[in-house]
């Protein structure tokens, strides 16, 4: 046993075995314990040893070159790898796909709650996560070639239902990063851009009798870290390593960005504005489908461009932007600066984002797409021996509530134009997208059609919806001709009902005045009217009345929907969770009153709430209209039918 914890690189690494279970941090370069693994490589080069190792890793510790673990790519040195993301670690790749090792692609959230549930020493993960992917045992269970025979994943049924199980594996050494590291070997991370699975993984290599190693910055003397501030408490740490600067960048793209370690804020409002080409004008279609007010995430990618098109819009601060590796607010960073955010509200360790998201945290999320079938299935992982891995998408793409995909409709040298508001094809892309059958399932379309997930695939040209029997084309662009520009491109035949031209506002070289157009269209979603009955209903749950424009677009709505209706209606509200700024109570419900007076022969609002219920009734009858305040719909629905011979405002 080493006594001192603070030791050299390679006095540390000095102490992996043969046949290890080796894992490793890092989120492309971030946390990426860069010296540890150039150690472990010169090691191996000079002594041949260790050899045999396992390595597990989430995301993918590299930048597609030569740094991060593409530095252990050598026959001998890896015997199997266990990853979720491999497009940034191709040389380990290709001795996957080359079948030289072992080899599994498993979803990045699912091997972060493995790191938790080693530590705790359960049997592994149970989840729905993958089921109908191609991680499903009846697809291939996340091998990635016949040399891989050992089943990871299986299928279990409890009470009726389809879940995966995931088998724990011990952890026996976890190679990590933090910032600062006092001689106890209590780790902190304020300068790190993200926590990932350090602590998890160290938990797991500690309960298994292994071996922690982290790679620092700086060290500190005993005693002087806030205990608050300590990530992983040197209980769990055997060796410290002190990194040189040159590999302990924050990210493989930034020596340091006080930003993003939340140091600072930054001004985000003067993000240039993207150039009109395709990836601005699939970005402005998807963006018509944020929910204001909403939790979101945007792939990496296509959909990097929703969050210039939001601030261009200036809908960013409505909207709550998260990032797989614990994110929470902000502005996300694309890139190899990837993972990163700046202005971030918080920052969570990974395994618990993926709880969040698992959980149908998500409101939306916009994910790339590369192949796509009939079906909606949807690839983005395997093509041929290109070896993408499906990091956070089947996580995310199963369990959001909304899901988009966007990409352009055909790859590698699409040309397009816009002229005067019209979509116009230069050239055409070489590859099709739009293929009779995906490769290999990283979305299952019928498994989302099944449980009813709102599913669009958003292009340059044109829009899909995922119905249960299939893909159907609902929207094509201004000046696009669907028989040349879109089903001769395609090796299957949509679903096509009425076919809806594309806002023409994509198209137009000015902002689109996005805001006030999500107020109205998401106003309106809240609103069902039963023209048997003549009542309106809104559902204003969760709802916020935050500033004037909000209360202007209430009226301009509702006065829309009575003007259609065309006679007085009975109104039934759901105020639950409604939040009104205070300062703008006596405007709000004086617009309430108004409308009342003018469109309503009845009203009921209900909420569980006692203090709202409270201030309605207090608000509505100083303005001398009928205060109908009730706990459940079912009451509030009573009083209606009890009333309906009631006429003209109360």
């Amino acid at each position: 046993m080493i006594q001192d914890k603070v030791v050299t690189a390679d006095e540390a690494i000095a102490l992996i075995r043969d046949g290890d279970v080796v894992s490793c941090s890092g989120f492309v370069g971030i946390g990426t314990p860069e010296e540890l693994i150039a150690s472990l490589e010169r090691r191996f080069i000079e002594t041949e040893g260790p050899r045999d190792l396992t390595l597990v890793f989430a995301a993918a510790p590299g930048d597609g070159k030569e740094r991060g673990l593409n530095r252990l790519a050598h026959e001998g040195l890896v015997q199997r790898a266990i990853g979720g993301h491999w497009s940034l670690v191709p040389k380990l790749g290709k001795l996957a796909t080359d079948n030289r090792i072992q080899a599994y692609n498993l979803p990045l959230g699912t091997i972060s709650h493995l790191y938790r549930d080693s530590a705790a020493h359960r049997a592994g993960t149970l989840t729905k996560v993958g089921l109908g992917t191609f991680v499903d045992p009846r697809q291939n269970g996340g091998k990635i070639n016949a040399r891989t025979t050992e089943d990871l994943v299986r299928v279990m049924e409890i009470d009726g239902e389809e879940w995966l199980f995931y088998k724990a594996f011990p952890i026996n050494v976890a190679l990590i990063r933090g910032t600062t590291a006092d001689a106890e070997g209590n780790i902190t991370m304020e300068r790190e851009a993200l926590m990932l699975d350090a602590q998890a993984a160290a938990m797991a290599a500690r309960n298994a009798n292994g071996l922690v190693i982290v790679q620092v910055e700086r060290i500190a003397s005993s005693g002087s870290l806030d205990a608050r501030s300590v990530v992983v408490p040197g209980v769990l740490v055997d060796c410290v390593v002190l990194a040189p600067p040159s590999a302990h960048k924050q990210t493989y793209a930034t020596d340091y960005n006080a930003a993003y370690s939340g140091e600072i804020r930054v001004p985000v409002n003067k993000i240039p504005a993207l150039a009109l080409d395709e990836r601005k004008l699939i970005a402005r279609r998807c963006a018509f489908e944020l929910p204001l007010g909403g939790v979101i995430n945007l792939g990496i990618g296509m959909p990097e461009a929703v969050a210039a098109v939001a601030a261009e819009e200036r809908v960013l601060d409505h909207l709550t932007l998260t990032a797989e590796p614990g994110v929470i607010g902000g502005m996300p960073q694309g890139g190899l600066d990837f993972g990163a955010g700046i202005n971030t509200q918080a920052l969570l360790h990974q395994n618990q984002q993926f709880d969040f998201y698992d959980g149908g945290g998500l409101d939306l999320a916009c994910l790339g797409m590369a192949e796509i079938d009939r079906m909606g299935n949807v690839n983005v992982s395997r093509f041929g021996s290109r070896l993408a891995g499906s990091g956070g998408f089947i996580n995310i793409s199963q369990n959001a509530r909304r899901l988009v995909f966007a990409g352009t409709f055909t790859a590698g040298g699409i040309v397009t134009a816009v002229e005067s508001g019209q979509m116009r094809i230069v050239t055409e892309g070489r590859t099709r997208k739009f293929v009779e059958a995906v490769e290999q399932v990283t979305f299952s379309g019928p498994q989302a059609a099944a449980k009813g997930q709102s599913v669009c695939y958003v292009t340059e040209r044109c829009v899909f919806k995922l119905r249960p029997e299939g893909l159907q084309l609902i929207e094509v662009a201004p000046g696009i001709d669907i028989e040349r520009d879109v089903l001769a491109h395609m090796a299957f035949r949509p679903i096509i009902g009425d076919v809806a031209v594309m806002d023409p506002r994509i198209y137009s070289p000015k902002p689109m005045g996005l805001a006030a157009v999500l107020q109205d269209l998401q106003l309106t979603d809240r609103l069902s009217y039963d023209e048997e009955r003549n009542i309106l209903f809104a559902n204003f749950e969760g709802m916020s009345i935050r500033a004037e424009g909000d209360i202007e677009c209430v009226r301009r709505v509702f006065e829309g929907m009575c003007a259609r209706v065309g006679r007085r209606v009975a109104l039934i509200v759901n105020y639950d969770g409604f939040r009104l700024e205070e300062s703008l109570a006596d405007e709000y419900f004086e617009m309430v009153a108004g409308l009342q007076r003018k469109y309503y022969s009845t009203t009921t609002r209900y909420t569980t709430s006692t203090f709202m219920r409270m201030k309605l009734g207090d608000a509505l009858s100083s303005r001398q209209s009928a205060a109908h305040i009730f706990e459940t719909h079912a009451e509030a629905s009573a009083y209606i039918h009890a009333n309906s011979h009631v006429a003209g405002a109360t």
